[in-house]
């Protein structure tokens, strides 16, 4: 078995998510569970089939990001994987949904950090392994960060 890498950059202003499903229709139900989660959402989805045709299928509201979706998709070539992009939204505006739909079966990350997905090649299949999501800490939270953090999240919205 070969490890791999399989280093993601999101575009500034984009939210990357990775996951898994395990059916033909996940492309769809995603597609559908996004576009109902928030009004106007601009995202791309695409799923890599393990079986059959064995195709990367995607959609999604912005030309675009469904291209960079299924171009990501492409690339970690992990059967039963998914991949959104989301434009404009956090993924906190639609994971529960995602988690919702009945074929997903986890949820890797969703970040808008560079993140690199650890894929394992069997010589018959590929499978995500997890993803390493960011850079590692760089200390403790101490005041001055406590308030930052705090003023950031009523600054965008997320509290009061």
């Amino acid at each position: 078995m070969k490890i791999e890498e399989v280093n993601i950059e999101p575009r500034e202003g984009t939210q990357l998510i990775v996951g898994q499903s395990h059916f033909i229709k996940s492309v769809e139900d995603i597609y559908e569970a996004l576009v109902t989660s928030m009004p106007g959402l601009k995202f791309g989805v695409a799923f890599v089939e393990a079986s059959g045709k064995a195709l990367i299928r995607f959609d999604g509201t912005d030309k675009e990001l469904a291209e960079l979706a299924s171009g990501y998709a492409s690339r970690i070539g992990a059967g039963h994987a998914f991949v959104v992009v989301l434009s404009g939204a956090f993924p906190i505006n639609v994971l529960n949904r995602l988690k919702a739909v009945e074929e997903v079966v986890q949820i890797f990350c969703a970040t808008s950090n560079p993140a690199t997905v650890v894929v394992a090649d069997t010589g018959k299949g590929r499978g995500v392994l997890g993803v390493v999501d960011g850079v590692s800490p760089k200390g403790i939270e101490g005041p001055q960060d406590e308030q930052e953090r705090r003023e950031f999240l009523r600054k965008i919205g997320y509290k009061r």
